[in-house]
Parts: C-alpha cells; sequence; structure tokens
C-alpha cells in the first residue's frame, strides 16, 4: 500500500492533498498518463503524448466545439445554470439600467468603464465617422431593391477592406495592428459608419433616399433618425423613449462569450485578414437562421399561432415534434435568460408608446403555459432573448428582414472586442483544426474509359426558364436550316 492510500484510509479523500491533474491509462498499451489541469480544462495537445502501438497520435474529437475551450478571455461572463451574464465583470442588469451603448462598447472594447473625458471622447470620435466612404454609396445602389439587408450588410462591410487599403496587413505589413492607435483608428470607423449602412440599407429597400447622418445626435437616436427621417426634415427627432428602449436592446446584443459569429472573427483574425473582412466573416455567421435570425423565426412562429385559442394544439405539436418552440432554450442558459426578462420588461414602455402589439398576447400565455408545463421544465426550455425582441421590433414597424441587422449593429462592439483581445494573446496562432480521415486509401487513376458511375450524388440542377427558351430557339434555328 502506497502512502497516498494509507493517508486517504487514515483520514478520508477529504484529508488527502489533491492534484489538479487527471489521470488517464490506455488500455491498448497498457502505460498510463497525467495530464495537468488548468482552470477547469486539459491542455488538448498534451493528449499527443498518448500514442497508440503503431505510434499514432490521440486527438479529442469535438464536433460544434460543444466541450472544446478556444481562448482565455477577460470579456464577458456567462454562467447558464445560474442564468448570469457579466460585461468584464458588470451584471447586465445593472448595465441595461444605468449605462448607454457607447458607454458599454468602450467598457467591452477597451475593459473599463470609461471616465466622463473618455467617454466625450470616445463617443465624438465614433460620431466624427458616422459618414461613410462615398464609394461604398455606388456599391448600394447596385443591389436589387429586394436584397436583403444582412447580404447588403456583410458586402458592404467587406468592402471597406478595398476603400481604405492602408487597413490592410495583407498590403502594407502584417505587423499594422501592433500599433494601438491604429486599431483604435478603425474601431471609431467600424461604430461610427455601421448605423449609416444599416439604414441606407434599409432605405434602398423601401425604396428611399439615402439620409446623411446627424452628428448633433446621440448613437442610437442618429439610427432612427436615418432610418425614418425625409430629406427636407432636418429637424425630426426620435422618440426619446422609443430611443431609450433600443439602447437597452443594444447593450443586451453587444457582447456573448464565443458564439458562432464571435468564435468566426476568431478565425478570421487568426490569418491576419483586415478587421473589415473579418467583420464581414462575422456578419455572414449571424445571418445564417441557425443564429441571428431566431428572434426572425419567434415572430413567424407567433403569427403561424394566431390566435390564442391555437396555443394548446400548438404546443402539443411541439411535444410530438410537429412543430418547433421558438425562442425557448439556449446553448448555453438552462435557465431564464438574464436579458430576456430584460426585453420582457421594457416592452410595457414601447407598447405604451405605439400600441399595443397584438402578438404580445400570444406570446405572454405561450411563454406561461411553457414555464408551467413539466415536459419544457424538464427540458429547461426558457424563454431567450429572441423571444421578446420580435415583438417589439414588429411594434415600432420595423420590417421582419431587418430584424438581424439590429443584432449586428451592437454586436459590433462585442466582435471588436475579440479581435482587439485576440491580438494581444499570447497564444495568437492560425486556427487549424484537425480531422479524423475516413476516406479511400491510396488508389489509381482510372482513365475515362473505364470508369463507371460509383457515386449516388445528384448531379441535376433547376433549369432557368430562359435557358428553356433559349435551347428551343437554338433547334428551331438548326432544324430551319436543314429543311433549307
Amino acid at each position: 500500500m502506497n502512502r497516498l492510500e494509507q493517508l486517504s484510509n487514515q483520514f478520508g479523500p477529504a484529508m488527502v492533498a489533491q492534484k489538479d491533474t487527471l489521470s488517464v491509462t490506455d488500455n491498448r498499451t497498457g502505460k498510463s498518463y497525467e495530464l495537468a489541469i488548468t482552470d477547469g480544462a486539459i491542455n488538448a495537445t498534451d493528449l499527443s503524448k498518448i500514442k497508440s502501438p503503431t505510434g499514432a497520435v490521440t486527438r479529442s474529437f469535438d464536433p460544434a466545439y460543444m466541450n472544446t475551450v478556444n481562448c482565455i478571455s477577460r470579456i464577458s461572463f456567462i454562467n447558464g445554470e445560474k442564468g448570469i451574464l457579466e460585461y468584464r465583470g458588470y451584471p447586465i442588469e445593472q448595465l441595461a439600467e444605468q449605462s448607454n451603448f457607447l458607454e458599454t462598447s468602450f467598457l467591452v472594447i477597451y475593459g473599463e468603464l470609461p471616465t466622463d473625458k473618455q467617454l466625450k471622447t470616445f463617443s465624438k470620435k465614433v460620431m466624427k465617422n458616422a459618414s461613410y466612404h462615398h464609394g461604398l454609396e455606388t456599391f448600394i445602389k447596385g443591389f436589387r431593391h429586394d436584397a436583403h439587408p444582412m447580404g447588403m450588410m456583410s458586402t458592404l462591410i467587406a468592402a471597406m477592406s478595398s476603400f481604405f487599403p492602408e487597413s490592410n496587413p495583407a498590403y502594407v505589413g502584417a505587423n499594422i495592428y501592433k500599433d494601438k492607435k491604429e486599431r483604435n483608428k478603425h474601431i471609431y470607423r467600424v461604430l461610427g459608419c455601421a448605423p449609416m449602412i444599416a439604414a441606407a440599407c434599409y432605405r434602398h429597400r423601401v425604396g428611399k433616399p439615402i439620409i446623411s447622418p446627424n452628428e448633433n445626435l446621440g448613437y442610437v437616436e442618429n439610427f432612427l433618425y436615418m432610418m425614418d427621417a425625409e430629406v427636407t426634415d432636418t429637424n425630426y427627432r426620435p422618440h426619446p423613449k422609443i430611443v431609450k428602449a433600443l439602447d437597452i436592446l443594444f447593450i443586451l446584443h453587444a457582447e456573448h462569450e464565443l458564439n458562432c459569429s464571435t468564435a468566426a472573427i476568431r478565425h478570421m483574425a487568426s490569418s491576419q485578414s483586415d478587421v473589415y473582412s473579418s467583420l464581414a466573416g462575422a456578419v455572414t455567421a449571424l445571418y445564417g437562421p441557425r443564429h441571428g435570425g431566431a428572434n426572425e423565426a419567434v415572430l413567424r412562429m407567433l403569427e403561424e399561432i394566431g390566435d390564442v385559442k391555437n396555443i394548446p394544439q400548438f404546443i402539443q405539436d411541439v411535444k410530438d415534434k410537429k412543430k418547433v418552440l421558438m425562442g425557448f432554450g439556449h446553448r448555453v442558459y438552462k435557465n431564464y435568460d438574464p436579458r430576456a426578462k430584460i426585453v420582457k420588461r421594457i416592452s410595457d414602455e414601447v407598447f405604451d408608446i405605439v400600441g399595443r402589439e397584438p402578438l404580445v398576447d400570444i406570446a405572454m400565455k405561450l411563454e406561461q403555459i411553457a414555464l408551467t408545463d413539466e415536459y419544457f421544465i424538464s427540458k429547461k426550455l426558457y424563454p431567450n432573448v429572441d423571444f421578446y425582441s420580435g415583438v417589439i421590433y414588429k411594434a415600432l414597424g420595423i420590417p421582419t428582414e431587418m430584424f438581424t441587422i439590429l443584432f449586428t449593429l451592437p454586436r459590433l462592439a462585442g466582435w471588436l472586442a475579440h479581435w482587439y483581445e485576440f491580438l494581444d494573446d499570447p497564444h495568437n496562432k492560425i486556427v487549424r483544426p484537425r480531422q479524423i480521415y475516413k476516406g479511400y486509401k491510396k488508389r489509381e487513376f482510372e482513365p475515362m474509359s473505364k470508369r463507371d458511375k460509383k457515386t449516388s450524388e445528384d448531379l441535376t440542377y433547376n433549369v432557368n426558364t430562359s435557358e428553356v427558351r433559349r435551347e428551343a430557339a437554338l433547334k428551331d434555328a438548326k432544324d430551319s436550316r436543314r429543311a433549307n
């Protein structure tokens, strides 16, 4: 019996000094390994010490990174079990109540709440960049009138890389972003011009001329001004309570740890891509219906239900897996999303101004049933931030296709924070996941004459009707020539 076992028998497990290690025995070889545990995680590269009898390296298989730590970050903290969200240690509830979006953006990006002077300087520099490069307007006019705003926005942000080539490490040198003044220049530019780009996408879609920003207005107020004002209506001011409600929604959406789009910008930045191309990648990731389109999906679900009396049948269809309950449940939260509580509270303030959105009655009844039904309780399906935000946007008259834009604008702050943090990360390396290959072993190339049909892949495609017309015309012309 070794000394550790003796102590365990004498004093019990609690009295034995614990080691922050993981002991692993490879039953293939009989060898034992001790892997260090730091901050609750093992270093995945330590698994390379464990080799098969043939010398093959052991790796971890983790599709979608369900249990893989990608980085060490100091930006936001989530406790999904307790329903906690903090930006740089500050509870989201306090920030929503006491802060504003630009102040919160400063906190998220730079790590501390700004002084009065710092906030004034930061806000001034952001608003000075509220106008985008004039060449981008040509881009906007080239889009179809019915182009999706997210498609336009991702394209326009990517185009900024070409309009500002001095921002491109591939053009001016890989070390350009070591200069923090250079980083800040692009942070001001992105935060400043993004509302105008978003508003321009909206006005292009509805057939209205683009409105220039008003630097004398606040950040969110200016965005609403550029969306709603008429060209000659320079004195227009959005309702202050609506501005405040949207400002809170912006704070709630500013940052949320390593979701798909945030992981995307870290991946992009790892190749030393310029900040605009990296952000465009994040926007594109957010564009997907599994990510940024969730509040739009909630709204369509509520519209499909149509009436409170139809909820029991809808609930049963969800249980029978015929329908999907949108706006409930979260990859991280196994409790009530703290952001959802705040959104629900401010919804009443919005409805007092613009009228009560009829769909809210369906939403509230649906929430009541889901929170008391054992089926949903057992699955820990609580309302998330998307459940009420879409209803608020609809009440404000914002088109459904703009909902994800209203997610994108504030999340730019979080993306920029992660971009900034990644640049200073001592573990900053190009992302290169490994794979498990299960394809063919080495094969000899076969000439065309000896190939059989081996694939089940459907190589057909939808034929464009114009091609049908064209082929018919060509055939007719060919037949006519033969006849003559």
